[in-house]
């Protein structure tokens, strides 16, 4: 399934724009300060950390389940414009991953999003720590 085709992620109004996932300015996603609600962010950075997995891993397509064991968020700057997320993992990290997975069939990676906006303002950053099991 296309990470912007999960039901929830619909709901939000994620939108896919050449691998980097966006989110328009808009009224159903403001907060009491009329700027883009901490949840909104979340879930885009959240989603764009697992469609950076599948770039990472096409190998693994069909082959094993992700699942975000925990994540860790900060919130920098308020979201009053369009925003986008960028996400990156240490080559250190990517290696780890492919020893464990090759070994155990299994195994941990920490994938690192910056959410931006238009100007580009950071607004949040966060760190998504998934664990990636075969099936």
């Amino acid at each position: 399934m296309q990470a912007t085709e999960i039901p929830f992620v619909k709901l939000v109004g994620i939108e896919n724009e050449n691998s980097t996932l966006s989110l328009d300015f808009k009224n159903d996603i403001k907060n009491h300060m009329e700027t883009i609600h901490a949840s909104a962010q979340f879930t885009l950075a959240e989603t764009q950390s697992g469609i950076h997995l599948q770039e990472l891993f096409p190998e693994l397509e069909g082959k094993a389940i992700p699942i975000l064991r925990d994540a860790q968020i900060k919130y920098k700057k308020p979201a009053q414009h369009k925003i986008s997320a960028y996400a990156n993992c240490a080559n250190e990290s990517i290696d780890k991953f492919k020893e464990q997975f090759d070994k155990k069939g299994r195994g941990s990676i920490q994938v690192s999003v910056e959410i931006r906006d238009v100007n580009d303002v950071v607004t949040s950053q966060g760190v998504f720590n998934w664990f990636i099991q075969s099936v």
